[in-house]
Order: structure tokens, then C-alpha cells, then sequence
């Protein structure tokens, strides 16, 4: 049904794709109650992290951006204003909204070095597509495979950290949350 893995001349030959909704920039606490109130509703959610990236030996940032998306909107909650509030965290533990993702593990382990909570609800793709003979596991690759889109990575070095994420920041980090909630029905459609 999927092909086991992509080249890269395959994905260079795929429409590119990249998050065409709503997209909301969360860096005050009201913000904050009003995207965790939409996003608790929902049953699914990608998800994914981004943080700004060290170029010195030994120096780790601390997660900077966390992105959740449905099909419609997606919310990057700006972390080093709004930090990891009990509202971030209730939604984060709740195993009734399903989180997907790859690479999660880190990504939740980041979040955790903020403010501890119990992860719950967490759904890694990589683990997912194996059920589908899927070898490929970065999230590009992933999507190309499931999806036939191929999606930018051309920001994931910038920044993460500044005041006003720029618009090809805010794409780029919608587009990997959106992607993984869309890859996830995808595969969830093929199974049935």
C-alpha cells in the first residue's frame, strides 16, 4: 500500500505543502487559556517542538517553541514567555487527546525539563508506519511517503528563541505539527 522508503530525488519530485490555516503566536497567558480551551476539544493533535539551535560544544538550549495543530489551526505556544503553565500541562497529560508526532521522546523530555509532568496520550509515527512496512522515519520522508507532499526544512536552524518569529518561522513550525496530525489520519484510513 505505502512504498517502504523514498529517495530524495522521489521527495524533490513531490508538490511541496506547508500549513495553509489558522495559525496563532501564543505568548500571553490569555492567549494561552483560549488555544488550550479550542485544543482540548479535539480528539487529535500533532505535535512537535522546536528549540533554538547551539553552535558551541556542550551548550543545550532549552525548548523554546511548542506547536500543536489540527487540521484547521495551529497554535505555537512561545515557552520562554509563557513557560509550561498547568493548563499546557493538564492537556499534555490528557490520554484522551491524542499528541502525535515523531521523534517524540525528546521532545517530551524537553518539556519536562521546563516543568515536570506526566506525558500520556503520545503517539510516535515511526512506531505507527513500521505496522505498514514504512523504513523511513523523518517526518519529511514520512510525509512524502503517506501524504505525497514534500514540506520544507529550510527554517529548522533559525532562531526559536526570538521576540517575533518570522512568517517563514511560523510556517514552517505549523506545517510540522499539521503534517503529523494528517499523516496520522492517513494511516488510521488505511488500516480500516
Amino acid at each position: 500500500m505505502f512504498q517502504e522508503s523514498i529517495t530524495k530525488e522521489e521527495l524533490d519530485d513531490l508538490p511541496q505543502k506547508a500549513f495553509d490555516g489558522e495559525i496563532t503566536v501564543v505568548d500571553n497567558f490569555a492567549q494561552l487559556k483560549e488555544a488550550v480551551s479550542y485544543l482540548s476539544q479535539s480528539e487529535v493533535l500533532g505535535f512537535d517542538t522546536e528549540t533554538k539551535p547551539s553552535f558551541k560544544r556542550g551548550q543545550v538550549n532549552k525548548v523554546a517553541l511548542l506547536q500543536l495543530s489540527n487540521s484547521e489551526r495551529a497554535f505555537l505556544f512561545q515557552l520562554h514567555k509563557v513557560g509550561l503553565p498547568d493548563d499546557l500541562k493538564t492537556l499534555l497529560s490528557d490520554s484522551n487527546i491524542l499528541k502525535v508526532g515523531v521523534a517524540i521522546r525528546d521532545d517530551v523530555k524537553a518539556l519536562q525539563r521546563l516543568s515536570h509532568f506526566k506525558a500520556a496520550g503520545f503517539v510516535e509515527l515511526q512506531e505507527k508506519v513500521k505496522g505498514f512496512g514504512i523504513q523511513d522515519f523523518s517526518l519529511k520522508k514520512i510525509a512524502g511517503i503517506v501524504l505525497g507532499v514534500r514540506i520544507s526544512k529550510s527554517q529548522r536552524l533559525t532562531n526559536w528563541e526570538a521576540d517575533n518569529l518570522s512568517e517563514g518561522q511560523q510556517t514552517y513550525a505549523a506545517t510540522d505539527a499539521w503534517v503529523a496530525h494528517e499523516i496520522f489520519y492517513s494511516l488510521t484510513e488505511a488500516q480500516s
